[in-house]
């Protein structure tokens, strides 16, 4: 394979059409049979991957170039799935404008350069795969609530529910209760996930103003979750970001190895 062919795979399934600005192939490479899969590929990985004879590196997170400086564009996303949600846009555009800032503000402080010209001078084929993988673990994740959540289920059974994929049974973290009680009824639960990072306290307030009883986020500030508890609103469950990012991953790996690709994953929970 190459690196655009597995990129195109990644894109064929989380149903997209288009790379995302949070995705990049930084050092293109073809006939590509073993990857190294990282969920942060840094310098010392993409070192190692040349040592070791591979022929790929691919990270889950950004590591430079355009998928750092426009990472804040994912972030808009949230406005899809909050207006999905039952959300009026104008209030959605609202809930996400100040992180959205936040972000492309914070990009301009990135060194995107540095570890996209080792993978050159190293000429090691080097790419990110972010958004895709992310929506592929928010469509399992929500197929897993659509299947197992009736409404009189509790919050306590959102995160059985969870408990049943492998990733979660295998990680070190535990899905933890933010906000809100393990006997509490869950209501309608939406999983926040997939725009380039997690929503915070205005995204989530705006869930529960607009009746979701139940917001997913696979992390959380703490600063943010003080201000949820000070309200006192809906139920927030927390599924640990490793772990969850690692839901939408497997897959991909799933794939490339009924493709007699060789990968060997560092960082990624098993699934």
């Amino acid at each position: 394979m190459n690196t655009g062919e597995i990129m195109e795979l990644a894109l064929k399934l989380a149903g997209l059409k288009e790379v995302p600005e949070d995705s990049a192939i930084y050092m293109g490479g073809d006939k590509i049979r073993k990857i190294l899969f990282c969920i942060d590929a840094g310098i010392p990985e993409l070192l190692l991957a040349k040592q070791l004879g591979y022929d790929a590196v691919i990270a889950h997170h950004p590591q430079g170039g355009t998928a750092t400086i426009n990472f804040h564009q994912v972030f808009n996303r949230h406005i899809q799935q909050l207006v999905a949600a039952g959300v009026p846009i104008e209030e959605a555009e609202r809930a996400v404008k100040k992180r959205l800032e936040e972000l492309e503000v914070q990009a301009h402080t990135r060194n995107y350069g540095h570890t996209v010209d080792v993978a050159k001078l190293l000429k090691m084929p080097y790419m990110n795969i972010h958004a895709p993988l992310d929506e592929v673990g928010r469509k399992i994740m929500t197929e897993k609530i659509n299947s197992r959540i009736r409404k009189n289920s509790t919050v306590q059974d959102v995160i059985s529910a969870f408990n049943e994929l492998s990733e979660f049974k295998n990680a070190v973290t535990e899905i933890k209760i933010r906000l809100g009680k393990a006997e509490n009824m869950a209501g309608k639960v939406v999983v926040s996930h997939g725009a380039g990072t997690n929503g915070g306290y205005e995204i989530a307030k705006t869930y529960f103003k607009h009746g979701i009883g139940t917001v997913i986020y696979i992390h959380i500030s703490l600063g943010d979750l003080e201000k949820l508890r000070a309200e006192g609103k809906g139920n927030l469950i927390v599924t640990g970001h490793i772990a969850s990012d690692s839901v939408g991953i497997n897959p991909l790996i799933h794939e490339l190895k009924k493709r007699s690709v060789s990968v060997t994953g560092i960082g990624i929970v098993s699934g």
